[in-house]
């Protein structure tokens, strides 16, 4: 998005090096609420280069990685900020914040030659990071909204096909409601997590699918409040905390500039609405750009098992057509034989009829 010299030097936390930031600093009492919040222009300077894998084996019982014994205290901060984060999280899943697990593939090249897909998968170390980011988000809209700004909101609305979500928790034995409601929904996964972890990626595939995707809106002084966050149950969110490589981090970031330094906001609030649909729309068309590269090298790894059979989930049905996602590897084709009364969430078994890698094509026929 940015010129290589800003996304990766001048923008980026590089080790023992100074940067200019903006601070959004939160106090979290015990009991995982956020007690208060500020915001302000600083200088730091990033004492250790860490990864998020051998910092989460270390948060769970592991050996620490090397650079967390070379500066004093960070052994100790870094097991404070993981208690705060996961008491920031259980308060929020309380008031209904969704837990899913998404199966993550990416495919791995050896020079010019695709390998495979590998899967990632969550850990307790992104966790962290996650929760302070959900915390930092909520901080600034806050922010912005006590200095009377207009801001660029993060909403993912009421589920539209919350009767599908109800049939699918109906046939693991699970009662929801009539109404969409964030907790009972929590309730239904966190068990169903616990009774079948291996398959729980699935259910979290259908139950996001069904949810429907999230989107960018101006929250301006006086107006209804946006609708906020179904799956975070949170009210207050921004997206505040890439601004190096998401462009409504950009803007929130000139709000905020602008809001510390006692000045008007850069951005009417028509505009701000205007950018809002732009940023929504590019996103959608920046991620059907990821997903026909995905698509391509799953069509590559699979051109050479045409004829075999694999057990799929139904990930979306449409007027435009219906798809499944195979389970190992986690890849997504279309049915284009046996789609007649099936629906999101439901397990078949198909063929692979055919692959184009140009175009990113996985066909599929459902198999008796």
């Amino acid at each position: 998005m940015l010129p290589e010299k800003l996304s990766t030097d001048i923008t980026s936390l590089g080790f023992n090096e100074d940067r200019l930031v903006i601070v959004i600093e939160v106090v979290v009492g015990d009991d995982g609420f956020i007690q208060t919040s500020d915001i302000y222009r600083a200088c730091v300077r990033n004492q250790a280069k860490l990864a998020y894998n051998s910092v989460a084996a270390w948060l769970e019982g592991g050996a620490a990685p090397a650079a967390v014994a070379t500066v004093p205290g960070l052994d100790e901060n870094l097991r404070l900020q993981d208690k705060a984060a996961q008491r920031m999280k259980d308060r929020r899943q309380v008031h209904g914040a969704l837990t899913f697990e998404s199966l993550e593939a990416r495919p791995i090249f050896d020079g010019d030659v695709l390998r495979g897909l590998e899967t990632e998968k969550p850990n307790r170390a992104k966790d962290l990071i996650a929760d302070f980011m959900i915390a930092a988000n909520g901080a600034t809209a806050r922010y912005l909204s006590s200095r009377k700004f207009a801001s660029l909101r993060r909403v993912v609305r009421t589920p539209k096909r919350w009767d599908r979500i109800v049939e699918i928790a109906q046939q693991h034995g699970f009662k929801l409601p009539n109404e969409p409601d964030p907790r009972p929904l929590n309730e239904f996964l966190v068990k169903q997590k616990a009774a079948d972890p291996l398959r729980f990626p699935d259910l979290s595939l259908s139950v996001i699918k069904l949810m429907g995707p999230g989107e960018y809106v101006a929250d301006c002084p006086g107006d209804t409040a946006p609708p906020g966050h179904f799956g975070l149950a949170v009210g207050d969110y921004t997206h505040s905390t890439a601004p190096n490589r998401r462009y409504p981090d950009i803007i929130t970031q000139r709000l905020l500039k602008a809001a510390l330094a006692g000045q008007p906001s850069p951005y009417g609030n028509d505009n701000l609405a205007s950018l809002a649909k732009h940023c929504t729309e590019e996103e959608d068309a920046a991620k059907k750009v990821e997903r026909q590269v995905g698509k391509s090298a799953a069509a590559l790894l699979l051109e050479s098992r045409i004829g075999e059979r694999f057990d799929v989930i139904v990930t979306g049905t449409s007027a435009k057509g219906t798809w499944v996602r195979l389970l190992d590897p986690p890849v997504e084709g279309k049915l284009v034989q046996g789609s007649e009364g099936i629906d999101v969430g439901n397990r078949i078994c198909v063929q692979l009829m055919h692959t184009d890698v140009e175009r990113g094509f996985i066909d599929f026929k459902r198999a008796n």
